[in-house]
């Protein structure tokens, strides 16, 4: 056999190894182990990249909602809501006064109506029908109210705050605005249309009301200690009628 048929490859034996200049052979077989464990595994073609940031799980929807909040996170450490206000936020629906429809505009300027109590000249029905212009006698129901006293202006009574005191007089009831600025109008501005607390004594229904009066509101230097006598008022009011008719 020739030299030339001695270097010749046999068929399918594997190529020789080369290395290339800039490749090194693992100095020990403990570098080897650690380049190998260095690589990483082959990734299969339908496996997806691995994702950077951390995905979070899917919402449940049985999942429930956050609790609202309790309204008091502007309220500094420690600070304590008190009982009472607790109670009002935990009232049941329909606890608190809720009108069925709006109110109708209230003009503040204009005279109020509803139920009027009078003390003086103006408990008289003749003068009463008089100052209104009404057609048929006024009717009336005797009542009290209480916090008040009379004191006398000139010939006038002059209704002024007394805790616990009673005052006896009667009630009509104003259906306009217009009957209540023609009785402004007779008691003139030393007198003011202030609210009141109104019981009865008639013994029919309501008991009691919420109404007006009207109160002194002129000087009170110039009033002075005495009594009214309503009754008797009333008495001569009613003859100088009954001989004008």
């Amino acid at each position: 056999m020739s030299d030339k048929e001695g270097d010749d490859e046999a068929p399918g034996s594997p190529p020789p190894l080369t290395l290339s200049p800039s490749s090194t052979p693992p100095s020990s077989p403990e570098q080897s182990n650690a380049s190998l464990s260095t690589e990483s595994p082959p990734r299969s073609p339908t496996q997806s990249p691995p994702s950077s940031t951390t995905e979070s799980p899917p919402h449940s929807p049985t999942q429930s909602p956050p609790p609202p909040p309790t309204g008091y996170e502007f309220l500094p450490p420690g600070f304590k809501v008190s009982k009472f206000v607790q109670k009002l936020e935990a009232a049941p629906p329909g606890y608190f006064f809720e009108p069925e429809s709006p109110p109708d505009d209230i003009d503040p300027f204009a005279a109020p109506t509803g139920p009027y109590f009078f003390y003086g000249t103006l408990a008289a029905p003749a003068m009463l029908q008089n100052i209104l212009g009404l057609e048929t006698e006024p009717e009336f129901r005797p009542a009290t109210i209480t916090g008040y006293e009379i004191k006398r202006w000139g010939p006038y009574p002059a209704l002024l705050n007394a805790p616990e005191k009673v005052v006896h007089g009667y009630v009509y009831h104003v259906e306009s605005g217009e009957d209540g600025e023609r009785l402004a109008t007779y008691e003139t501005e030393n007198y003011e249309t202030k609210p009141c607390r109104i019981d009865y004594v008639d013994g029919n229904e309501p008991a009691n009301d919420f109404g007006w009066v009207f109160k002194f509101a002129g000087n009170v230097e110039d009033l002075r200690d005495g009594t009214f006598d309503l009754e008797g008022l009333r008495r001569n009011m009613e003859r100088v009628a009954s001989v004008s008719r």
